[in-house]
């Protein structure tokens, strides 16, 4: 009988299976596809990969702004792909390494929960039965698929997972969903010289962050040849064309070559014989601080949960999961969990939106950041209970890199005075956050 037994090798999966087996836990991992996860395999890494290609792309046709000029600039599309998938095998390879030195036994293969057993729990994968004291549900998440009239008779329409393996470059492409997914495929491909035409529900993009910030990227978008088609609902697909309605009734088509469906994702429940387990589920998963299920020895980590949607998340839940294995005090938080969006310019924010008043100030104040982002638009916003920090959001490059500093400051509870205290390097993008907070002096 193993310690622990994990099914789903993503970065809940794989970080809890490392951390336990240093810790001198036996581990058995369950994961069907390639360790990784949706993270490493069809998300977080292949979008980041090709998002770099095109920012290179960006400044390189874009070169003349800085001094620099690059003649006939060009693009090659299925050169781009084939670094991607570079880029991901060597992760996955270094993941693999990382499982054998730890030794962990990974099964590729689907796992089955039979149900608990005598001092545990019982998996059955490809007819073999494994038996553990403890089990880590880190079964990840899947594209939501609504039931849009037409969606399974176009062969336009593809998720984040086929639009990775596209072989050349769409001429046109319309998102469905102005979310962080769909914003980061929208940069790219707009980058690249695509066509680009996004259809939202909701009245704003990147709906959970921050409104002036986002309503500044879509500005910036727009600039660049977006079309935005907020506050409008989606009735159907019609081959290649995305049917929708908007706020005043009015019924209109969005013609692509390909239709990129991103409005969200669900917990990974079924075919997994939870309902032997008999945890508690609602959305996703129910866990508590600790990451502990309805079930006791039965754990819960990453999207499966529906708590935060974020591969850092799932990494930091599994931790929670095996330091309460192991008798650890920790518990899980979740007002300190940076959001990210790797658009160009990027989009970063942590912790609360409102509070009792805000600072701001543009990203202009920052030396570093005039020098490399000619014409470039941005802002720094802090959120202030008292003088405590709750929140930071901002808009410009290289925010994605700035905002772990803020996380740090709200998950400590720094204050206004705290953090003017700190000597900020000059010149950096990240003093924009001490010029923020000394304008309120």
């Amino acid at each position: 009988m193993y310690k622990l037994a994990i099914i789903g090798g993503g970065p809940g999966g794989y970080v809890a299976a490392e951390k336990a087996a240093k810790a001198g836990m036996s581990v058995v991992l369950f994961e069907a596809g390639e360790l990784g996860g949706v993270c490493l395999n069809e998300g977080c890494i292949p979008t980041k990969t090709l998002l770099y290609s095109a920012k290179i792309y960006d400044y390189a046709a874009h070169g003349d702004r800085y001094g620099v000029n690059f003649e006939g600039a060009s693009l090659d599309f299925p050169a781009v792909m084939k670094r991607k998938e570079k880029v991901v095998k060597k992760l996955v390879g270094g993941i693999k390494v990382r499982m054998r030195n730890s030794g962990v036994e990974v099964v590729k293969a689907s796992a089955y929960i039979n149900g608990p057993c005598e001092g545990g729990f019982s998996i059955t994968a490809e007819e073999t039965e494994y038996q553990a004291e403890k089990l880590l549900l880190c079964t990840g998440s899947s594209a939501v698929v609504p039931p849009i009239p037409g969606l399974a008779d176009s062969d336009a329409v593809v998720t984040n997972r086929e639009i990775l393996q596209l072989e050349e470059r769409p001429e046109s492409l319309v998102v469905i969903g102005g979310g962080v997914i769909g914003m980061e495929f929208a940069s790219f491909f707009n980058s690249i010289g695509t066509k680009v035409t996004v259809v939202e529900m909701l009245p704003k993009i990147l709906g959970p962050m921050d409104d002036e910030v986002s309503a500044m990227l879509q500005a910036q978008y727009a600039k660049k040849g977006v079309e935005f088609h907020l506050s409008c609902k989606v009735t159907a697909i019609e081959g290649n064309a995305v049917v929708y309605e908007t706020p005043e009734g009015e019924v209109c088509r969005a013609i692509g070559d390909k239709i990129l469906l991103s409005v969200g994702r669900r917990p990974n429940l079924k075919g997994y014989g939870l309902e032997n387990l008999g945890v508690a589920c609602g959305r996703g998963i129910e866990v508590d601080d600790h990451m502990r299920t309805s079930v006791h020895g039965a754990y819960a980590a990453g999207d499966v949960t529906a708590l935060s949607m974020l591969a850092h998340t799932a990494s930091r839940q599994a931790e929670v999961a095996i330091n309460d294995m192991l008798g650890k005090d920790d518990e899980m938080r979740y007002d300190a969990i940076p959001g990210i969006v790797y658009t160009n310019p990027e989009v970063a924010g942590v912790g609360a939106l409102k509070g009792e008043r805000d600072l701001k100030l543009p990203m202009a104040y920052s030396g570093r950041f005039v020098a490399e982002n000619e014409r470039g638009e941005g802002l720094c916003k802090i959120i202030l209970e008292g003088s405590r920090v709750t929140g930071v959001h901002m808009l410009g490059n290289p925010c994605s890199e700035i905002i772990a500093a803020a996380a740090v400051a709200i998950s400590r509870g720094c204050t206004v005075e705290d953090l003017l205290k700190v000597v900020f390097p000059h010149p950096t993008v990240g003093e924009i956050i001490k010029e923020t907070l000394a304008s309120a002096e």
